[in-house]
């Protein structure tokens, strides 16, 4: 019998969604580097009677676990190094201003516009300026022990050192992790191809995200890699190729779905058996047993599924013989100017470098002006919480106070039980693993698993003890009051999410593409380009709005209305794809006049939504012949139009 809880004690959703851990497998060779690269260091200190050169060196460990979090050698090399030569600067500006009053908080302050700037970049260059900020303000307000420059080399060698332990593997599994990559991108293309036809509901648009999310990370992965081979490596040659192979099994997938019909199971099978020769390197032939198609339909999947299998199988490929549709990235130098031109220009660049730089000189005024203990604590809260690329800001500063509280227990059965010395060594083995193992689980785990730890190294340090535990949680109370207050609620773009703005070029862009679907000028890779950026940019703003549904109203109940229209979007470019599909095998193509009205419908949808936080009525007049192969595709553009005018009293 179930029992439902009374009105007023039922959660909201949006805090439901905040306290929901995320499923995530545990990376045990990351548990296990966690464990090893964090208590070394304190071994060696201990040994040789400096345990604070050991905890400085533990610390330097902790910032490159947290960025140990790519599966490619050559992307780790770029997730542990590059940050950890930031935090080398950072802990050198702020050691030189230790106990320099407002000179500091000016330097601080600086120090954190810079960091918000570099951080909107891209994802290494955001670790890196989190770790320079983190490290200048250690650096400002904890006395370093030994020379100047000796804490920027312990804290360095300390990162390093998780550098060295991920990288042991690399001479046995060079090329491991890309083909893995690839090969998790064929089964997830399985699994859409067994969803097809589904009545579940959102199932076949749950594997689709999927399969999205599954081959940017492949094509990331091998793209990335791929800039220091120029394009000459046969393996990653025949990995780009591998891809683009299976990008007509995805295009055919819609067509498939619309049919209303499952495939047969030996479909996804099939394509099962093309991921296990990808991930072993298999090159012998391979033998699909695939059913005879019977329709326009099945001639497209099989048509597809044979020609991947031709890919796979092949030995040598040669690089010219293919179109690489995402194009080879720049060279480093290029694309390193183009980000610095980038940030010195870009507006929304030089607005959260304001917003970081405001939050914590403010934190570093009032610990300046008011005695706070170990007042660095606040500035450290503010940097992990004002992370908007990280998630949402009122979410991860809820997060943060709940993850400090919890934190705080363990860390008070640490330091009053555990004795100093050679005892924190097994303490420190047995927290150190929970950092990588509880990190996927979602912001508030990460910080209830990092506490601990930097309060041990901090007693390390101070010989403190229990005394850190009230100042820690008094600080992370006020660097999260600081960081709702300036970096969130007086910059409303960050609280008011522009819904219609940022689906309006996305809607725009549809457009663009179902003219390219069916214009006779339109090269196919130009063709399959589109459709991937496409569905890379539904993809993010799929992750922007989820973020948002865990803010409190109006933010969170305004992007849960509009996420239906999300959705419409996402099947509007898989029924352009499935009609693209028809046409190429057998379907009567459809006239200008039909594909001039869809579009003309989405461009004035677009235009609709470019300056709107509601939903408004607009025309859904979409006719046409009902035997053309675009009906479905007029019904989705039709269905996305009516969503737009709800229907009122």
């Amino acid at each position: 019998m179930s029992r439902e809880f009374p009105i007023g004690l039922t959660p909201p959703d949006w805090l439901v969604r905040n306290l929901r851990p995320q499923q995530a497998p545990v990376n045990r060779p990351a548990v296990a580097r966690a464990a090893l690269a964090m208590t070394l260091p304190l071994v060696i200190g201990l040994a040789a009677g400096q345990p604070a050169y050991g905890a400085l060196a533990s610390m330097g460990a902790l910032s490159g676990v947290i960025g140990d979090t790519a599966d490619a050698y050559r992307m780790r090399i770029l997730n542990i190094a590059v940050p950890q030569l930031f935090g080398a600067v950072g802990i050198t500006l702020g050691s030189a201003v230790y106990g320099h009053g407002w000179t500091a908080v000016a330097v601080v302050t600086g120090v954190a516009l810079i960091s918000g700037m570099i951080s909107t970049i891209g994802a290494v260059a955001s670790v890196a300026g989190l770790l320079l900020l983190l490290n200048s303000v250690v650096g400002a307000g904890l006395p370093m022990p030994g020379q100047w420059w000796l804490a920027s080399v312990l804290m360095t060698g300390g990162g390093l050192l998780v550098l060295l332990l991920a990288l042991l593997a690399w001479p046995l599994r060079s090329g491991v992790p890309e083909r893995t990559a690839v090969a998790a991108a064929y089964r997830t293309v399985a699994d859409l191809l067994a969803a097809c036809g589904s009545d579940v509901p959102g199932e076949y648009e749950d594997a689709r995200h999927a399969v999205t999310q599954s081959l940017n990370q492949s094509y990331d992965l091998v793209l990335a890699r791929r800039t220091r081979h120029h394009g000459q490596s046969p393996e990653l040659t025949r990995l780009i190729a591998q891809l683009n192979a299976v990008t007509p099994v995805v295009e055919a997938a819609p067509a498939a779905h619309l049919n209303g019909r499952p495939l047969p199971t030996e479909v996804p099978e099939a394509v099962r058996h093309l991921a296990r020769a990808v991930e072993t390197g298999f090159t012998g032939p391979i033998d699909l047993h695939l059913p005879a198609p019977g329709s326009e339909t099945a001639r497209a999947v099989d048509h597809a599924l044979r020609h991947a299998a031709e890919v796979v199988a092949a030995p040598d490929i040669d690089p010219r013989g293919f179109d690489d549709r995402l194009g080879r990235p720049a060279a480093l130098r290029v694309r390193a100017a183009r980000a610095a031109r980038d940030v010195a220009l870009s507006a929304g660049s030089w607005r959260y470098g304001l917003r970081l730089a405001l939050c914590i000189g403010l934190a570093q005024v009032l610990v300046s002006t008011v005695p706070v203990a170990r007042s660095y604590w606040v500035a450290l809260t503010i940097t992990f919480v004002l992370k908007p690329d990280f998630g949402s800001v009122f979410s991860r500063a809820l997060l943060r106070a709940l993850g400090t509280v919890a934190g705080l227990v363990v860390a008070a059965a640490v330091l009053s039980q555990v004795p100093r010395g050679w005892w924190d060594v097994p303490a420190m083995l047995l927290l150190a693993p929970l950092i990588p193992a509880l990190t996927p689980r979602g912001y508030g785990y990460q910080t209830a698993a990092i506490t601990p730890v930097i309060l041990l190294l901090s007693d390390i340090l101070n010989h403190q003890g229990t005394g850190l535990l009230l100042p820690r949680l008094v600080d992370s109370l006020i660097g999260c009051a600081i960081a709702l207050v300036a970096g969130y609620l007086l910059w409303p773009e960050s609280w008011h999410t522009r819904v219609g703005a940022r689906l309006a070029d996305t809607v725009a862009d549809t457009a663009r593409y179902v003219d390219a679907a069916f214009g006779p000028d339109v090269a196919p890779a130009a063709r399959a380009r589109m459709r991937r950026r496409l569905y890379r940019d539904l993809s993010v703003i799929r992750t922007e709005f989820q973020r948002a549904l865990t803010e409190p109203p109006p933010t969170g109940r305004r992007a849960a209305a509009w996420w239906p229209l999300v959705v419409a979007v996402e099947r509007i470019v898989d029924a352009t794809t499935a009609a693209r599909v028809r046409v190429k095998h057998g379907a009567e193509p459809p006239s200008e006049r039909e594909v001039g009205q869809i579009t003309r419908q989405l461009r004035e949808l677009a235009e609709g939504l470019h300056d709107t936080e509601v939903l408004y009525p607009v025309r859904t007049d979409l006719t046409g012949p009902p035997g053309s192969v675009l009906e479905p595709l007029r019904q989705e553009v039709a269905a996305a139009r009516a969503i737009t005018s709800p229907q009122r009293p």
